[in-house]
């Protein structure tokens, strides 16, 4: 893109013009509208072309602008094409110009409200999905969604959760919701169709066809969204069914393909998503590694919430646990970061052998069978919160060694393909929750990471949120999105012989070969073990 135009382009998505317009007379009888659009592309040096007027705000025009001496605020909204007034006001007297950027979650959605004069982040809110009362599994929504009213259900039960917590962000700012012209939202390929009312039933069959990769600007009115008529919602672009527009924001938020050294970007949710590149390519992948990572699947696994066991040690020497919660109550369960942690000092510690199977002799007093299954038990039911012992079992790791081992041979395929090591990278990020919480160390002790310096990583927190801040702040970047999908390669996981073949090395604690992680190897042997599958 010209750069002169794309400097135009670098304001926000929404914003407020004061106008002194001149005054009429008999050698200057331009209507209000060309009189408008004239003085405002002087200002903005754009062609008039690129103004719109709607109706609504034509009618108000006469009255107004002559009552206010010609002086008057606009409201502006970027558009596909330009810009659309989509307020009047006299001089002076504007309200606010605020958006709202989401982070649509499968499991939770994230709202951010934005002062868009002022360029910052003025509340943030965090609300459980309605649509898990239909499957926490993304495919158990798509089937709810073809049965009857299920996707027209969906839609409204997601756009009433925009509505509900705009009013509720709304009064404490002490805003109207008039007063929110724009909305950005990152989300997974199916959660952007569910808000639309998109039919997502072949995103997750062959060929995995989604009904929009790129999705025009949206009237609020056409999905039932209480903010200003006249402002816009956005949705970021998505490279697929299972390269969604809340990637496109990380990305964004990481700066990775603005940057001239190696990074990657990974994301697990559900997914593993991963992006690897720098200012002159990209590739990107997805793969089934998320869930067990989540907790979301374990016998005792929780999402990040108070009661979750985030943090676990044990003295390899004397086997002494010691564990945190979130918020410092009784557990509940394991969230992820507590289930790497955990996993990690059970290996170190000899409880688990690089097989993955417990050493119940080593530790019979934390050992006991459940549902004749061994476990090891992190917190008997008198300290729980529940009255339920918070575990961990023989077929919980199983599921763990699996997903951690899918993970780690998703990066290794990603970096092999396009001919560099993992010590080319120079930038690791770590988005969402997962890279949050998560001790790096943990993760590359357990193989799920890489081995590499550990000042390398750097977690994101909530990317795709961040990104959607950013557009709010910067409408460039609805550019940058199309520009990113543009350049990104996209490999899939599913066609890959490479995938299987690296898979089943990856299978043990760390791995098979131990060369690949040194530190771990070290960590052995100064413990005096030597992992060997």
């Amino acid at each position: 893109m010209d750069e002169q135009l794309r400097e135009k382009r670098r304001m926000p998505a929404a914003f407020l013009r004061s106008l002194d317009l001149p005054e009429p007379s008999l050698s200057d009888n331009r209507s209000h509208e060309r009189r408008i659009r004239e003085t405002l592309a002087s200002d903005l040096k754009l062609p008039v072309t690129e103004i719109f007027l709607p109706l609504q705000i034509a009618r108000q025009l006469p009255g107004l602008i002559r009552e206010h001496g010609y002086r008057v605020d606009l409201v502006f909204c970027r558009d596909r094409h330009g810009y659309i007034v989509s307020g009047v006001f006299p001089k002076g007297c504007s309200p606010g110009v605020f958006g709202l950027a989401v982070d649509l979650g499968s499991t939770s959605v994230v709202f951010y409200l934005v002062d868009l004069r002022a360029r910052r982040v003025v509340e943030t809110v965090s609300r459980h999905n309605p649509q898990a009362s239909h499957g926490d599994d993304i495919l158990d929504r798509i089937i709810f969604a073809s049965r009857g009213n299920g996707l027209q259900l969906m839609q409204q039960e997601t756009a009433g959760l925009f509505n509900e917590v705009m009013a509720d962000l709304c009064g404490r700012a002490g805003i109207r919701q008039d007063d929110i012209y724009y909305c950005s939202v990152a989300g997974n390929t199916t959660m952007c169709h569910l808000l639309l009312g998109l039919d997502p039933w072949h995103i997750c069959r062959e060929p995995y066809l989604p009904v929009v990769n790129r999705f025009d600007l949206i009237s609020p009115e056409e999905v039932g969204l209480e903010m200003n008529p006249l402002g816009r919602l956005y949705l970021f672009p998505n490279i697929g069914s299972y390269f969604g527009g809340d990637l496109i924001s990380g990305i964004i938020a990481s700066g990775l393909h603005r940057q001239e050294e190696i990074s990657l970007l990974v994301d697990v949710g559900t997914n593993a998503e991963v992006i690897l590149g720098n200012r002159d390519w990209l590739v990107a992948c997805a793969g089934a590694a998320g869930p067990a990572l989540e907790g979301g699947i374990l016998s005792c696994g929780t999402r990040a919430q108070p009661g979750a066991i985030e943090r676990v040690e044990i003295d390899p020497t004397t086997l002494d646990l010691s564990w945190q919660t979130i918020g410092e109550i009784p557990p509940v369960g394991l969230c992820g970061s507590g289930i790497i942690d955990l996993l990690a000092a059970l290996f170190l510690a000899g409880l688990v052998d690089s097989t993955g199977k417990l050493v119940v002799e080593r530790d019979p007093d934390r050992f006991r069978k459940i549902d004749d299954v061994w476990c090891y038990v992190v917190a008997d039911e008198s300290i729980t919160g529940h009255g339920r012992p918070v575990y961990i079992s023989q077929s919980d790791i199983k599921n763990l060694i699996r997903s951690k081992g899918a993970m780690y041979t998703i990066l290794n395929v990603v970096v092999q393909s396009v001919g560099v090591q993992f010590s080319d990278i120079q930038n690791f990020y770590v988005a969402g929750a997962f890279g949050t919480y998560i001790s790096p160390d943990k993760a590359i002790t357990i193989g799920m990471l890489p081995d590499i310096s550990i000042d390398r990583f750097k977690g994101l927190g909530n990317a795709a949120g961040e990104g959607a801040v950013n557009m709010l702040l910067d409408a460039s970047k609805m550019d940058e999105a199309n520009e990113i999908c543009d350049r990104i390669t996209y490999l899939e996981m599913n066609v890959r012989g490479d995938f299987m073949d690296q898979l089943t090395g990856a299978l043990f604690l760390p791995h098979t070969d131990l060369s690949l992680f040194p530190s771990v190897a070290a960590k052995l042997k100064k413990l005096g073990r030597f992992s060997t599958p």
